[in-house]
């Protein structure tokens, strides 16, 4: 639900510690596949490069494709023993927000009670480079959904964009906090799993043999973000942060009516129409949650290393 492309992360010299071969693959992949998303869904103008853009987007594709179908493969077998009964598999999802992975991660109660400034806007730089903007995501998403999908699609995106009104958009109420509280988003300090969250979601959105992952991703975050929301927007409060906390205070309370009718409106006509798609949401639900998973690790190693094989 953060606009990352308001807040495009501008490169910089790496100032974290050596990794492993493994690690800094992984690393490369991810800061190349961000630099490439921010590129292609940026508006532009007709070039005479054209052709190289292609070939070069024809490369990608694969990285991007053969990325997404390694993560699928973590997640299979969870994923395959969702029910494809529309009762049972409403009843599956809504169960990711109790034993979903990522979930009751140390690392909020202590956002939410120990963490210092610094700590908090460490934090919220990954957050701000890692995400990949609802609002458009939602909007690729909805692209020839069936109606009763499509019209709950609509409604998300219109409460994302403020129905109608700049005061209300969400993604703004984040350029707000960003702003003042000084965060400078950079693709090379970026933690790799965060990158890659963000990168993940963007596949989906954009890739429509994945447009079932993507119904599954997006409604993940709204079943499990509500809980997050509300230790943040606490822990900003805390630390003094004003009104520019915010777009965290509103999701913590919005995402909960969001989730009821995502599951309702979205989740519950699809699997009805055909319930072979149910495996794909639940892939897209899980691989979205592992991602998130990996990144509170990597989060917990870098603010409290002593302590980040907690949870």
């Amino acid at each position: 639900m953060i606009n990352t492309f308001a807040h495009r992360p501008q490169v910089s010299p790496a100032n974290t510690p050596a990794l492993d071969d493994s690690a800094a693959i992984d690393a490369a992949l991810q800061r190349r596949l961000s630099r490439w998303n921010h590129r292609r869904l940026d508006p532009a103008k007709p070039h005479a490069d054209w052709e190289a853009d292609l070939a070069e987007e024809h490369t990608m594709r694969q990285l991007e494709g053969a990325f997404v179908e390694s993560q699928r493969l973590l997640v299979a077998d969870r994923a395959a023993a969702a029910p494809s009964d529309v009762e049972g598999f409403i009843a599956w999802f809504e169960g990711l927000k109790v034993d979903g992975p990522g979930q009751d991660d140390p690392l909020f109660p202590w956002l939410e009670r120990a963490a210092d400034f610094e700590s908090m806007r460490w934090f919220l730089e990954q957050e701000v480079a890692g995400e990949a903007g609802f609002d458009d995501l939602v909007a690729l998403t909805q692209v020839k959904m069936p109606v009763v999908a499509k019209l709950e699609l609509a409604r998300n995106y219109w409460d994302e964009m403020g129905r109608g009104a700049q005061a209300g958009m969400h993604g703004p109420m984040l350029d707000q906090l960003a702003q003042a509280l000084e965060l400078r988003p950079a693709i090379e300090t970026t933690e790799p799993a965060s990158l890659a969250l963000g990168n993940t979601l963007v596949a989906f959105a954009t890739t429509r043999r994945y447009a079932y992952h993507a119904v599954g991703a997006l409604g993940a975050v709204e079943l499990t973000a509500p809980w997050r929301a509300d230790l943040v927007a606490k822990g900003l409060k805390r630390l003094g942060v004003g009104k520019t906390r915010k777009y965290f205070a509103l999701h913590a309370t919005l995402d909960i009516a969001h989730s009821e009718a995502w599951n309702a409106e979205v989740l519950r006509p699809l699997v009805t129409a055909d319930p072979d798609c149910a495996r794909f949401i639940a892939e897209g639900a899980l691989m979205r949650l592992e991602a998130g998973r990996r990144c509170y690790e990597a989060y917990r190693a870098h603010l409290w290393p002593s302590l980040a094989a907690t949870g």
